[in-house]
């Protein structure tokens, strides 16, 4: 169904915001053989291109943007004790990190925990009142001199947890975004020997968890004609979750995005992913999320010219967690959905009506 070893591989690697450099290694060495380029740009967005059948004035160029960072931390300052003071990268609800497993990554990486003041010592008034983000210190075990031999102020910081499988899930940090990373990845591998319309460039981009910053670069460099995010949303299928509220659920399929709070997607490209995925028999549902934004609004806006974009979704619980937890047919179906749009999308007729 899905190649879970190499999700995990994915999901464990470290990737903040800005310092994507080990995955983005990782990515190169093992996309390079599925495509006819790969490169990167200045800002460290990789592109590998696939080369399409058609050329000259029937030539379009697809971009998809799946995006390679991670919410992270960064070290702001080494107290007396060793303690690390942090400031966040990309959104995170404070409560998550209560007894949470981190890795600082210095000259060498060291772990770390998340700590905050005892309960027991909590006064009422602190009792009764959430926890902020500036509440917590990470707890090396170590002393300031062994911490400062190693750390410095501006060192990120990644969490630290590895994927398991429950039912028919896999649960794991990072499936934000690297369900995305394995995804294309894995679009390329099952493409290899086959032939596409157009020019497709699979576009790992940086630092969207921090504002859409490397696809919207990278959109200006591909001016695209059609463009497709790809990303997790929502899924709380939860009890106490009102129907109207669950944006998606597990086990129902891929989603196809509607919109977000950064992006109306194209509704060509929405009827024609709509089309695609009837054709084959993927399992879909639609999404309409009222907060958070994918790379899709940078590939869609930053081009010169524009481009009819949309964006796959994949439905995960606990999302900014490092329990986030997906459905593994929701993950093969958005695979098949990005495969067969790729191949039939020249076969859409894309005029305005």
């Amino acid at each position: 169904m899905i190649d879970v070893p190499l999700l995990s591989d994915f999901c464990r690697i470290a990737a903040a915001p800005g310092f994507e450099q080990r995955l983005r290694a990782v990515i190169m060495e093992m996309t390079a053989p599925l495509v006819d380029e790969i490169y990167t740009d200045a800002m460290g967005n990789v592109y590998a291109v696939k080369k399409g059948t058609k050329q000259g004035e029937d030539a379009r160029r697809i971009m998809i943007g799946a995006h390679m960072d991670e919410i992270s931390f960064i070290v702001t300052h080494i107290e007396d004790g060793g303690f690390i003071r942090f400031h966040t990268l990309g959104g995170f609800d404070p409560k998550t990190l209560t007894a949470q497993r981190v890795i600082v990554h210095g000259s060498k990486d060291i772990m770390g925990c998340m700590g905050c003041k005892p309960v027991h010592l909590m006064t009422a008034a602190e009792k009764g009142k959430p926890l902020g983000i500036k509440d917590y210190f990470i707890d090396t075990g170590m002393t300031k001199e062994e911490v400062e031999a190693i750390v410095s102020v501006g060192d990120p910081v990644t969490r630290e947890r590895e994927l398991i499988e429950m039912g028919n899930c896999v649960n794991s940090k990072s499936l934000d975004n690297r369900l995305a990373v394995y995804m294309l990845f894995e679009t390329f591998r099952e493409l290899k020997d086959k032939s596409v319309p157009y020019d497709v460039y699979g576009v790992f981009t940086v630092q969207e968890e921090i504002g859409i910053r490397g696809a919207s670069v990278a959109a200006q460099k591909v001016n695209p004609h059609f463009g497709f995010g790809i990303d997790i949303t929502i899924a709380f299928d939860v009890p106490g979750a009102q129907a109207h509220e669950r944006i998606t659920s597990l086990g129902e399929g891929a989603a196809i995005k509607i919109m977000d709070s950064s992006t109306v997607c194209d509704y060509r490209m929405v009827r024609f992913m709509k089309e695609t995925a009837n054709k084959h028999d993927i399992k879909w549902q639609p999404e309409v999320l009222t907060g958070g934004g994918t790379d899709t609004a940078g590939i869609q806006r930053r081009g010169t010219d524009g481009a009819i974009a949309g964006c796959i979704s994949i439905p995960c619980r606990n999302v900014h967690q490092s329990i986030e937890m997906s459905d593994k047919t929701d993950i093969r179906n958005g695979i098949d959905l990005l495969k067969n749009c790729l191949l039939e999308i020249d076969h859409f007729d894309w005029s305005f009506k």
